[in-house]
């Protein structure tokens, strides 16, 4: 476990260039994607010096990841949608926060990857009704930057696209089988996303799914049945989300620590078990980093307003970075005070502690 925050960059370090190798084991039945992710490799050696810099020069120390939320539409409605329930997805243009444009984005984009910033997550709303932001995404190829999509809007330009800049890899998300999905997502989204990862795999895309976790679900989506069904049809990395209870009423699905100790377990049996394939687990077991990683110690979120704000789940914030810029960002009261007081960086047991901790949190920002 670590308890000195000075020891956090290492540990994000080796992380990394394990995650690397890991990668390029499970791209080597595609030469492409292999050279593809030895180029990356070196990047990222490239983006370590940088943030050691930053650390060295500014005393700042600047989290390997990043996530966006670059959209608020999304064709699909699903339940217990932390989006939603944050204000971020909406059904109409127009409605609910305000965007940014693909030129702001860019350039934060180019800010991240000058701090060593090296993975950048496009989330939404549905990220693909911002097609002119994942384009010019592709273009900073010093990061990667995977695309949390439904996978609805797959299709055949796409699948060029992602042929073209290797640097995007679209992220499915799914609930498990279709009966859990469709329930879930809505009638018929477990064929369409099926239909999009057999389009996928038929032109060599390297790709991953993303499932939310719950204490109803967890046995059932790292089943070996299951691992082997989404390896069959090409998925190279499974990110298992803890499900964060938004909606009042669903707390009951959400990890407790006995639940967190065995999805550790159990994603290291998936890992011995199909090592052609990579496995992740968020938060996952956050003793061994002394806490919640959010608020900058290992990434934070930016809206689709350009709001800073500790994690998608804690949507609360006390700078802009059209304002102040991704650095700038970094400096945030906020984030700065939620690891005086341990909110992120101190224990606790299960769940999500800024989701649990949110009037505490908004306590913070008062005046």
């Amino acid at each position: 476990m670590i308890t000195d925050e000075s020891q956090l960059p290492k540990h994000f370090n080796d992380g990394i260039r394990r995650m690397m190798g890991d990668a390029y084991r499970s791209a080597l039945t595609n030469p492409r994607e292999a050279r593809f992710m030895l180029q990356m490799r070196h990047q990222f050696t490239q983006a370590e010096k940088r943030r050691q810099r930053v650390l060295k020069e500014k005393n700042l120390q600047v989290p390997p990841f990043l996530i966006c939320s670059i959209a608020t539409l999304c064709n699909l409605n699903c339940k217990g949608c932390y989006a939603r329930e944050s204000g971020i997805a909406v059904d109409k243009a127009g409605e609910g926060r305000e965007m940014m444009s693909a030129e702001i984005w860019s350039d934060l984009f180019r800010q991240a990857a000058d701090l060593g910033i090296c993975f950048c997550l496009l989330a939404g709303g549905e990220p693909f009704t911002r097609k002119d932001v994942i384009e010019m995404a592709a273009q900073e190829r010093r990061m990667i930057f995977p695309i949390f999509t439904n996978g609805t809007m797959l299709n055949t330009n796409n699948v060029g696209f992602f042929k073209q800049h290797r640097n995007m890899i679209p992220i499915i998300s799914m609930e498990g089988d279709a009966t859990n999905t469709d329930d879930r997502r809505g009638e018929g989204v477990y064929r369409r996303v099926m239909n999009g990862m057999d389009l996928l795999q038929s032109n060599k895309i390297f790709f991953g799914t993303s499932i939310t976790v719950t204490t109803e679900n967890k046995e059932r989506v790292t089943s070996e049945s299951f691992i082997n069904d989404i390896r069959k049809r090409g998925c190279k990395i499974v990110f298992f989300v803890e499900y964060v209870p938004t909606t009042p009423g669903t707390e009951y699905l959400a990890f407790q620590e006995e639940d967190v100790m065995w999805m550790e377990k159990r994603v290291d049996e998936c890992i011995g078990r199909w090592k052609e394939m990579m496995f992740l687990s968020f938060p996952g077991d956050e003793k061994v980093t002394g806490g919640c990683v959010a608020a900058g110690r290992g990434f934070f979120h930016i809206g689709p307003d350009g709001s800073a704000e500790p994690c998608p789940f804690s949507p609360y914030s006390d700078c802009n970075v059209k304002e102040v810029g991704v650095e700038g960002a970094l400096h945030s009261k906020l984030f700065t005070r939620l690891k005086d007081i341990q909110l992120v960086g101190g224990e606790h047991t299960g769940g999500c502690v800024l989701y649990e901790h949110r009037e505490e949190v908004e306590d913070l920002l008062k005046p």
